[in-house]
């Protein structure tokens, strides 16, 4: 199981907490206690390379926009957006549960034109005023047709840790990976108004695989 490169210094440091508690537990007289020990140290050790996770992907080959992350779909909403498209965008929210795969990858191919990190609240990850409110990271790419995609890596109330490898100017790959939310999250994708939209409220995505609409 591939582990993600962004959670290795937490998934070494749970694993040296859990051979300290293993030890602990081997020098423990009681052996109920020390059975306790063990099955924590498994515990704690087994989810964390869980959820560090990072499993290939089969990228469609095509002009499409794909989803960046795992999760299911809180929404589909018309809304207005004044950052990076600057118009009226259908924004697709997607919530990342604690056991889905959290490495975030590129929703489309083109040129980074917009990158911005805000600090803000905890709010919970499916509050209607986490995209404006909550700690996010915020990226806008635009494609070689010229079509422009906004998309927005947010904290929730579990999740207090995001990570990204972005810069404006990098010319970037759709499905290839970009960062990583640590403990449940949501990721908003903003896309313009003539788009298709292919998925629909409730609809569960697989990160670099599912397609949220084609480019024409």
């Amino acid at each position: 199981m591939k582990i993600a490169k962004d959670g290795m210094p937490v998934v070494l440091a749970v694993l040296f907490i859990s051979l300290l508690l293993v030890l602990t537990g081997w020098l423990l007289a009681t052996p109920i206690l020390s059975i306790i020990l063990y099955l924590l140290a498994l515990a704690i050790s087994g989810f964390t390379l869980f959820f560090f996770r990072d499993p290939e992907r089969n990228v469609p080959q095509g002009a499409y926009i794909i989803s960046p992350a795992d999760g299911k779909v809180l929404s589909v909403d018309t809304v207005r957006e004044e950052t990076y498209l600057n118009d009226s965008a259908r924004q697709i929210s997607i919530f990342l549960s604690i056991t889905d795969v959290h490495v975030n990858r590129y929703p489309v191919t083109g040129m980074v034109e917009h990158v911005a990190y805000m600090p803000g609240e905890y709010l919970l990850a499916w509050h209607p005023k986490a995209s404006e409110l909550n700690e996010r990271a915020e990226f806008g790419v635009k494609h070689s047709t010229g079509l422009r995609v906004f998309y927005r890596q947010i904290t929730g109330y579990v999740a207090r840790r995001i990570v990204f490898h972005t810069k404006e100017g990098d010319q970037v790959v759709a499905g290839d990976r970009f960062g990583i939310m640590k403990f449940g999250s949501r990721m908003d994708v903003l896309l313009p108004l003539d788009m298709e939209i292919e998925v629909k409220e409730g609809d569960i995505l697989v990160g670099g695989e599912t397609i949220l609409a084609k480019i024409s």
